[in-house]
């Protein structure tokens, strides 16, 4: 793909071949909210946050999971400033650190991994900047992406970076004890990203014109093709909830519908669906050539044939 809005990956596109990740926004009801298309496969959260403020509708989600991403402190900072809680899988958790507010305080079993200090002053110093970003993010003045740059230089925060960080510190910290201690918090992280998986493999299926490739150069044209695939997604989505939920009457009506069957049950499943469709050849029931038209009245004449 020879396009600005397509970058080189050899993992998935080989030596010579650029591609783009769509990022799409799927609520816990399966149905999509919209998309942005990401050059080449960046896993970076800020696109994420992009994402949500561009939706096409829905309401205003509280927590956003995603697979395991680039969760800086800066990161975690800018999702809770906007009003979000920041809920990404963490792969490996045996490096990560605890943030408290008191370092005097005894953490317990904790304690190893609390001996920094969330710094809160610096949070109050730039605290009226901070309130400035999360305005221009919301409305779309600025893209996160753009603003980690921002918020760095030369690979150091910024102070505006820094109290960014220190912010964001206190609900990655949050984040990390539900992740250790909550059993029902990994797990809801958990299906909610299976749900994504599913539904991207649905994606696959549906996306077969073309090979599955993005044809056009522009991002309006990429996310205009993905966006009809998404409207796909979703019909196909509301469709199968509609027959799932029959099923659940039948059970309920005294069918013979097991628990297991109904604990399988998905919206996403598409064994059932013809994705090319059926096509009916006929022969007419009156072979030959229609009449001609006549040229001053537009209506068909009573004889003569086509040439």
């Amino acid at each position: 793909m020879q396009t600005l809005y397509a970058g080189s990956n050899p993992r998935y596109f080989g030596l010579r071949h650029k591609g783009a990740t769509w990022l799409n926004v799927v609520n816990d009801q399966v149905m999509g909210l919209g998309g942005v298309v990401v050059p080449g496969t960046l896993r970076d959260s800020l696109f994420i946050l992009d994402a949500i403020h561009a939706r096409d509708g829905g309401p205003k989600p509280e927590a956003v999971i995603t697979d395991t991403a680039s969760y800086s402190d800066i990161v975690f900072g800018l999702f809770a400033i906007c009003g979000y809680q920041f809920s990404p899988r963490i792969a490996d958790i045996s490096d990560a650190r605890l943030w408290p507010t008191n370092t005097a305080a005894d953490h317990g079993s904790l304690q190893p991994v609390s001996s920094h200090t969330i710094r809160l002053d610096r949070i109050r110093v730039h605290w009226g900047d901070m309130l400035r970003v999360a305005g221009s993010l919301t409305l779309g003045e600025v893209r996160g992406h753009d603003l980690i740059r921002m918020l760095s230089r030369d690979g150091k925060p910024t102070g505006l970076g820094e109290a960014f960080a220190h912010y964001g510190r206190i609900f990655k910290t949050l984040h990390l004890l539900q992740f250790v201690l909550g059993e029902g918090y990994r797990r809801m992280i958990g299906a909610q990203l299976n749900v994504t998986e599913a539904r991207h493999r649905l994606a696959r299926k549906i996306f077969f014109g073309q090979r599955g490739e993005l044809r056009q150069h522009y991002r309006e044209g990429m996310e205009g093709h993905l966006g009809a695939l998404g409207l796909a997604l979703n019909a196909v989505v509301l469709f199968s909830s509609l027959y799932n939920d029959a099923v659940k009457q039948f059970a309920a009506a005294g069918f013979p519908v097991t628990d297991e069957l109904l604990t399988r049950l998905s919206p996403l499943q598409y064994d059932h669906i013809n994705f090319l469709g059926r096509y009916a050849f006929t022969r007419p029931v009156a072979p030959g050539l229609r009449q001609l038209r006549d040229p001053h009245t537009g209506d068909e004449t009573d004889d003569g044939e086509d040439e």
